[in-house]
């Protein structure tokens, strides 16, 4: 009985894992509607929310486009929007991004790769590293888009911001930091919301959903539920000293962003994952004087 206890307990941890790498791991190596829906921001800031219809059941799985303004009153310019990304999704909500992401003069992206590497259009099929395998057996799992098969990375106004793999591993290495770290620090978190009976997955829920008549539309519904929870989570990974899976790319990116804005640049937009958008927010007040203005909010996922 421990045993069995035991194990489902470690399969409870590898669907967090799992659901974290579709928010946070980004990618890895190989109406107007900008102008209409936008909305006070939440306290505290959401960057991912399940919306459910009249009948209060799940009906979508959406990502936040969150923009940032000057605290100056009397500046209004640049304007920063943080765009959220999930890894995997509807065919339709990368096709909006593409649309949208042509109205900016520049979109830093992240992707751990070598500096200057572009991805191809329609993506190719990346490394086969443990998160890109994940990533891309739920996209089959759950009948969506892997998102650097549904993203157009080739526009000039797309600019890398992101670490190369040898600057991954090297912050990794002298942080002390592993893969396997983060796993168990995800379980941990797992196993202190199932004590408080707060919003985790029962394998009940997993069993009808994978022998459901739809399974990709049950999973969706799920996992949906638990990325709607999962803001704590992602700060359990940073931890109180930071990371180099966030804390650590994000400060790339806004070396980056200072590059752009320093050449004059007035709109920007940061596509990176949700994970990573706490502390991206954190570093925009303090270290660019910008601020969350207003939200917008993007379906990524169909429920129903």
């Amino acid at each position: 009985m421990v045993w069995l206890q035991f194990r489902r307990r470690i399969v409870r941890g590898a669907v967090w894992l799992a659901f974290t790498a579709m928010a946070l791991a980004g990618g890895w190596n190989l109406g107007r509607a900008d102008d209409v829906g936008w909305a006070p921001v939440d306290d505290p800031i959401r960057f991912l929310r399940l919306a459910q219809d009249e009948d209060s059941r799940p009906k979508s799985l959406e990502v936040a486009v969150l923009r940032c303004v000057p605290i100056d009153a009397d500046t209004s310019d640049p304007i920063v929007d943080l765009v959220s990304a999930i890894h995997v999704a509807e065919p339709d909500f990368y096709a909006q991004l593409n649309r949208e992401f042509a109205r900016y003069e520049v979109v830093l992206y992240e992707l751990v790769a070598p500096e200057g590497a572009r991805v191809p259009k329609g993506g190719g099929h990346g490394a086969a590293n443990p998160v890109s395998l994940i990533q891309r057996g739920l996209t089959d799992l759950l009948e969506l888009q892997f998102q650097l098969d549904g993203i157009d990375y080739t526009p000039e106004n797309f600019v890398h911001a992101d670490m190369s793999p040898e600057q991954f591993a090297r912050s990794m290495r002298d942080r002390g930091e592993s893969f396997g770290d983060m796993f168990f620090r995800m379980m941990g978190y797992n196993l202190a919301r199932q004590s408080e009976g707060a919003g985790t997955t029962s394998d009940a829920q997993l069993l009808m959903a994978l022998f459901s008549g739809n399974r990709a539309m049950a999973l969706r519904r799920v996992m949906a539920e638990q990325f709607d929870t999962m803001q704590g989570a992602f700060n359990v990974i940073d931890g109180p000293d930071g990371s180099t899976l966030i804390a650590e790319r994000n400060k790339v990116a806004l070396d980056v962003l200072r590059k752009q804005l320093d050449a004059g640049r007035q709109k920007v937009a940061i596509f990176y994952g949700a994970g990573h958008m706490d502390d991206m927010v954190a570093r925009l007040r303090d270290d660019f004087g910008l601020a969350p203005a207003e939200v917008r909010w993007v379906t990524a996922w169909k429920l129903q």
